[in-house]
């Protein structure tokens, strides 16, 4: 019975116990046993547990008796940080309700506050849970004063629990059965179903998580996903309890997941609907908004030979993460690979680690940067994606930066630094408002690309850790940029070409020039490293050539005689420079890419 059924995730700031908690909730319901048990059971990638924070979204079904009555509790457990935002709305549309998890000592920080507003917006019924209640510094009263001004709870209705210890874990159990409102679905209607997840196993093929609105699904019936257009038989189905255990149905209100024996990665869309076969089939669901992809950088094998390695890597690995996407392209300096589109910094560097762990491949990564919009002479609008597709300065009549709105939380001691910091960056504030006694939220407009490289980072030593950061996208502003290209003996190098601001270019051009000239070995000819925009080059660097004294054997007569052999070397080296190519190593690549970030 649906009316049996509770779905719910929990949504909250990084490192406030969403784990932890999701541990107690499956220890208190005897989903594992004591035996099983192990810290963080649902963060199963290793890169999960090496980091010790949570990538992916996980499912599990939980059974819970509460006044006589058997109840089934669908938990979904998200990740925090502000780059894997999209695995959370995908999880708070597969539920009803949602635990908003706050730290008794941290208080509201700005994820707790931007997922809050995300469960608002998909109509979720909020259950507010106040954790680690059991610290010496708890300050569990004032916490619900903050989440009152901020969320407008009523902190008569926070859950107060400790996640480590499992007080107060039996009563948000019941706390969920009571507010949670069950499924509405008809398990006797139309098969559909949403697809909010997948993975690829190499030998079951894709198995796709799904959550069933409305109808049945069973094994051995013939199904079809209504985007894709393609038809499959259901040769096993189940639940998670937290591993896959099969069994024969999954009813209108139920999580669980499909394996079809299906082998074309390209058949598999998260936010598609699974139904019935033929002309009876259900309606589309409306699934999910394409991710905005921010920051964008070059993978590159760094053995020429691994590329169609790393192109089956990506490919599996865009079925479980669909938030990143890759396009092939090729580069004079590092030969033959893809320009991936990531949501963040830490996305970008999840990305690569799981590609390294996983499918075993050495990669080269190019500086990251974001996406542009240039407005040519013509009138049209281009998005850059890479610094090289950038017109010549002649073409461009608008160049345009993305701008997010940043919501940083601080304790209010630290408020004249982060300001400082903010506007060194270039941002421009909108509000200021203190949420307590101790802290205060301050708002701000700052491009994108001074964003993503450190200032989560920067932001973190200027509060001693304290201070957090959350960003949303407002759109595209016009600004003073340029194309600031390397050019070594005369040829662009096409993978250290980026954009910045004019203010900033002179600084990083020379940067990474005089950064080159330590890197790039000697030639027996002179070597020019320059910094140019457009035509007019703004610094340079000389790699001093390797030189042979051919006066040595010359001792007295007449200096002519040595004129005429250096006359010689001279024409020589000037032969080898016009014909000559510099190599410039995979060390000097990494080297100035890496530098060019703090640049």
């Amino acid at each position: 019975m649906s009316s049996n059924i509770r779905n719910f995730c929990i949504i909250a700031h990084i490192d406030h116990g969403k784990s932890t908690l999701a541990d107690r909730l499956l220890e208190t319901t005897g989903t594992v046993t004591r035996r099983d048990m192990k810290e963080q059971v649902l963060d199963d990638l290793d890169l999960e547990r090496e980091r010790g924070i949570t990538i992916k979204a996980r499912a599990v079904a939980m059974k819970f008796k509460s006044a006589g009555k058997e109840y089934e509790l669908n938990l979904i457990d998200t990740p925090g940080h502000v780059d894997f935002q999209y695995e959370v709305s995908r999880s708070l549309a597969c539920c009803e309700g949602a635990l908003l998890l706050v730290d008794a000592f941290q208080g509201v920080e700005a994820q707790t506050v931007a997922n809050a507003y995300a469960a608002m917006e998909h109509d979720l019924q909020i259950v507010p849970v106040i954790n680690k209640i059991d610290l010496m510094h708890a300050r569990p009263d004032e916490v619900a004063e903050e989440m009152m001004n901020s969320l407008g709870t009523d902190p008569d209705e926070c859950v107060r629990v400790s996640a480590k210890t499992g007080e107060g874990v039996e009563a948000l159990l019941d706390a969920i059965i009571e507010r949670v409102p069950p499924p509405k679905g008809d398990s006797n209607a139309t098969l559909q179903a949403m697809v909010f997840d997948s993975n690829y196993d190499d030998y079951r093929g894709a198995i796709t998580y799904v959550r069933v609105m409305q109808g049945t699904v069973r094994k051995g019936q013939k199904i079809q996903f209504l985007r894709a257009k393609t038809q499959h038989e259901v040769v096993e189905l189940g639940r998670f309890v937290p591993q896959r255990q099969a069994c024969n149905e999954l009813k209108a209100g139920q999580v669980g997941y499909l394996i079809c024996n299906i082998k074309s990665l390209g058949d598999v869309h998260i936010g598609d609907t699974v139904s019935i076969t033929g002309d009876g089939a259900a309606q589309p669901l409306p699934g999910y908004a394409r991710p905005k992809r921010m920051v964008y950088c070059g993978l590159f094998p760094s053995d020429g030979q691994d590329f169609t390695e790393l192109r089956d890597a990506l490919e599996r690995l865009a079925i479980n993460d669909p938030s990143f996407e890759f396009e092939p392209e090729t580069s004079d300096a590092l030969g033959f690979g893809f320009r991936c589109g990531f949501l963040g910094l830490l996305h970008m560097e999840i990305i690569q680690q799981r590609l390294e762990n996983e499918a075993d491949i050495d990669l080269v990564q190019t500086a990251p940067n974001v996406t542009y919009e240039v407005v040519n002479n013509r009138g049209e609008t281009i998005s850059i994606h890479k610094p090289q597709d950038v017109p010549d300065p002649g073409d461009i009549q608008e160049f345009r930066q993305p701008i997010v709105r940043c919501s940083v939380i601080v304790p209010t001691e630290f408020i004249g630094a982060v300001m400082k910091l903010c506007q060194e960056r270039r941002g421009i504030q909108k509000s200021q408002e203190y949420l307590g006694a101790q802290r205060a939220m301050l708002t701000y407009d700052i491009p994108l690309a001074e964003v993503v490289y450190d200032l989560h980072d920067k932001i973190k030593s200027c509060t001693r850790g304290y201070g957090t950061l959350d960003y949303e996208m407002v759109g595209y502003e016009p600004a003073d940029l340029c194309r600031l290209d390397i050019l070594v003996n005369g040829k662009r190098v096409d993978a250290l070409s980026v954009v910045c601001n004019k203010a900033d270019a002179d600084r990083r051009g020379r940067a990474v020039a005089k950064k080159l000239k330590k890197e790039i070995e000697r030639h027996m000819f002179e070597v020019a490293v320059q910094a140019a925009i457009g035509s007019r080059v703004i610094a340079r660097e000389t790699v001093p050539a390797m030189r042979k004294n051919v006066t040595a054997k010359c001792y007295g007569g007449d200096i002519t005689r040595k004129r005429k052999l250096l006359q010689k070397q001279k024409e020589g080296k000037k032969r080898m420079k016009a014909i000559g190519n510099v190599e410039i190593s995979q060390k000097a690549f990494m080297a100035v890419l890496s530098d060019s970030e703090q640049a």
